[in-house]
């Protein structure tokens, strides 16, 4: 299949499989044309890679996986070194959610200074 039908199959865009494609998560052939073709098998791994990526990872992340991208991801069992990444990448986002409710709080509070305690949501 050609880039196009990936991308409407898996709801990626051309540009992102042609990106996980550099990064070596997926690979194609090419076409006398010079056009990607893909194997059918490539659906699900870039389903999975979709998956991986929603739920918060990182494409660097993501190559942890490698070896299990064309399964149901979803469904396995996660491996030690899964667990490992998925906690490290957790433990990253927390540290930034809280560096931007301090940022929020700091705001905040200088604008309740400022403004005698009339601050309003910005809806």
């Amino acid at each position: 299949m050609r880039i196009g039908e990936l991308a409407g199959a898996t709801g990626a865009s051309a540009r992102a499989l042609r990106h996980y494609e550099q990064a070596g998560l997926i690979s194609s052939e090419r076409a006398p044309n010079g056009y990607r073709v893909y194997d059918e098998g490539a659906v699900v791994r870039v389903r999975n890679i979709r998956y991986l990526l929603g739920a918060g990872l990182t494409l660097e992340d993501v190559r942890v996986f490698l070896p299990c991208l064309d399964g149901d991801v979803a469904a396995a069992p996660p491996s030690d070194k899964g667990l490992r990444v998925a906690r490290e990448r957790l433990a990253v986002l927390d540290a930034r959610i809280a560096a931007q409710t301090a940022a929020r709080d700091r705001l905040e509070a200088a604008l309740r200074e400022r403004t005698g305690d009339r601050v309003r949501p910005v809806a």
